[in-house]
């Protein structure tokens, strides 16, 4: 397959990626292409920008979780149809998982979908050295084509000028200058940027005024020729149905027979949570739920007093509950039915925030009281990679399954009695993790379903 294509990197955190990401995204959309928009590594923030500037989901390229070999048909199924594909980085270019070289690093990515590179630099301390940085950057490794810069914090015409002379030299052009000038508001806290449902009306100007600040520096037709050079890609889509790439353990369920599984004309209702509080979610588990023989449909604790008519299963994915604690304790009536659903055998899988919402309280607030555990907010910041086996059976994994995750949270729990682990940790440490009750499993662990599609189609057949 064909499409356009730029990976906006950076030789470090906090350089500007996301501003101009997002920007372009919102930019080359204003100017009536298709755009379709990805994020190297985990991260559920920045895709929920990304898809307010281009109006189509958001999605997420991470090598670690999903595999190298996914890389292309993730990028291929969530660019299907578009004119022009933006990736947004991770960390610095040459940056990934700890201790594995360049895996899950947004060369890596680059390097896997043939892309070119634009290397955005925080120029605000330098001028001639800017060349020395992008010279080490683009010479490091032969396979990462880093194709241009674009310029960020810059302080004047003059600044400009050095800048732009100390680049001639380094045969990688100027795409954009972007200057030091008061910030577009996008509020961060604990965890990153305040997601998008969390500030509609703010967010919506906050993309204009990126696309705004982008327009007025960059080179948008350059970088629309740029994009275009990028070779075909030999990867087909990948199927949320199962078939082809991702197709898992090649099972009846893992090929597209789940819906069969459910029975004709019978798809369960699975309830998956969302609104402010629960905002962290990768567009493909909807879709491998469908697939599956689901019918989903979205709910959000935070306003409704009960759960979707019918519902036979439970989703609960990331957020920040803890943002949001007295709100959700205060929306007793769909605490308490969250609670008879689980109790009454219902399956529930839930990640992170929906861990927390499930326990008995949460900084003193009552929740579902499903798990018998006590969740509170510190000042340690659990985060980084982890590979898991499934402990025991559960409505979620068969005893056994091995998956990839991820952890990013600042709270921590205290368990009380009538729980397993649902995980066994196996790298970087050892230990258990989450919990299965009953057909709950409930985990801080994020997890790719589309690495392990067997996932969602267990959930459904336990539905």
């Amino acid at each position: 397959m064909s499409i356009p294509r730029l990976v906006v990197a950076a030789p470090s955190s906090g350089s500007g990626k996301t501003t101009v990401a997002t920007g372009l995204m919102a930019a080359f959309a204003g100017r009536g292409l298709a755009v379709s928009p990805h994020k190297v590594g985990p991260d559920y923030i920045d895709p929920g920008y990304h898809a307010l500037a281009t109006g189509r989901p958001g999605r997420n390229l991470d090598a670690y979780l999903s595999g190298t070999e996914l890389i292309g048909p993730l990028f291929a199924h969530g660019a299907a149809g578009a004119e022009l594909a933006v990736v947004e980085g991770v960390m610095g270019l040459y940056d990934g998982a700890g201790g594995e070289g360049e895996l899950a690093s947004t060369a890596q990515v680059a390097k896997l979908l043939r892309a070119p590179v634009v290397l955005v630099v925080d120029a605000s301390s330098q001028s001639r050295s800017v060349a020395a940085l992008v010279h080490g950057f683009a010479s490091w490794d032969p396979e990462v084509r880093v194709a241009g810069v674009i310029l960020n914090k810059v302080a004047s015409n003059r600044h400009e000028e050095l800048l732009r002379e100390a680049l001639d030299a380094s045969g990688v052009p100027v795409l954009g200058v972007l200057r030091r000038v008061g910030a577009v508001r996008t509020p961060s806290r604990h965890l990153g940027l305040v997601p998008v449902a969390e500030r509609a009306d703010e967010a919506v100007e906050a993309v204009a005024a990126l696309a705004e600040r982008v327009r007025e520096g960059v080179d948008l037709d350059a970088l629309l020729a740029l994009a275009r050079s990028a070779p075909p890609l030999d990867c087909a889509p990948w199927d949320p149905a199962g078939s082809g790439h991702g197709a898992g353990d090649g099972s009846a369920a893992a090929t597209g027979a789940g819906a069969a599984a459910t029975g004709a004309g019978d798809r369960p209702v699975v309830a998956v949570a969302g609104g402010a509080a629960f905002t962290f979610s990768y567009a493909e588990h909807a879709e491998l739920l469908r697939a599956a023989g689901a019918e989903v449909v979205t709910f959000d604790p935070l306003r409704d007093e009960a759960l979707p008519e019918g519902t036979r299963g439970l989703v609960i994915g990331g957020g920040f509950p803890e943002v949001y604690a007295p709100e959700l304790s205060a929306n007793e009536p769909l605490r308490k039915e969250v609670a008879s659903l689980a109790a009454s055998g219902t399956p529930v899988a839930a990640e992170c925030a929906g861990l927390l919402y499930l326990a008995r309280e949460l900084d003193g607030a009552p929740m579902c009281g499903v798990l018998d555990a006590s969740a509170r907010m510190t000042e340690r910041l659990t985060l980084g990679y982890r590979q898991a086996v499934a402990v025991a059976d559960s409505a979620l994994a068969p005893a056994g399954l091995r998956v990839a995750g991820h952890e990013f949270h600042r709270t921590a729990l205290e368990p009380g009695t009538g729980t397993a682990p649902a995980w066994g940790l196996t790298a970087p440490t050892r230990r258990a993790e989450g919990f299965t009750q009953g057909s709950v499993h409930a985990s801080y662990l994020h997890v790719h379903w589309a690495a392990t599609p067997e996932l969602a189609h267990r959930f459904v057949r336990s539905c």
